[in-house]
């Protein structure tokens, strides 16, 4: 893909707002709609790729580094905090799996009724897992404003450090959707 940043005339920014990326997709999408005269269908795809990639952290991110850095991509292990996530959250997503076969194979009134109170507590534990999840999430996005100013004065030492940034907003994002979808599976 091309450069999502230069599609958008954006700089090549770790932190973004929704609102610099709205007001920078109309800018650009309006003369390239195809509806308008002059318009260029591809264009107009491209800006739309461009505004989803950069919509969230995780794609951002990875994609500021590919075009912005020459840093080879690298595994990053999780950090003790993370850690601490995914050990509560490999046990509960087991314990949500079970459950929900035991919820599928109950068919009297009887034995869902005596699921109701297993089924509180893991949606309670899901939850709270969650709400750390996010908490973990929105610490990590906190810190991207930061880094612009060491992107911008071309520090070197930044596209490791964004890496190991982008992998665990990457962990975390995977593990919301599976939360979100567990309870989900729960509401069935």
């Amino acid at each position: 893909m091309p450069d999502a940043f230069a599609l958008l005339n954006l700089p090549p920014q770790a932190a973004l707002t929704e609102e610099q990326l709205q007001a920078a997709y109309l800018t650009a999408s309006r003369a390239a709609h195809p509806d308008q005269a002059g318009g260029d269908t591809q264009l107009s795809a491209d800006l739309n790729a461009a505004l989803e990639m950069l919509k969230s952290p995780v794609t951002r991110l990875k994609h500021l580094i590919e075009q912005h850095s020459n840093t080879p991509w690298r595994a990053v292990p999780l950090d003790a905090s993370l850690m601490g996530l995914f050990e509560k959250l490999g046990p509960l997503l087991q314990s949500a799996g079970a459950f929900l076969k035991k919820k599928q194979t109950a068919t009297t009134a009887l034995s869902k009724a005596l699921l109701a109170s297993e089924e509180m507590r893991l949606r309670e534990a899901l939850e709270n897992l969650g709400t750390s999840i996010e908490e973990a999430w929105q610490e990590l996005e906190a810190q991207l404003p930061r880094y612009d100013d060491r992107i911008a004065a071309g520090e070197g030492s930044v596209w490791i450090e964004l890496q190991a940034i982008q992998a665990r907003l990457a962990y975390l994002n995977k593990w919301r959707t599976q939360i979100r979808e567990v309870l989900l599976g729960l509401m069935l």
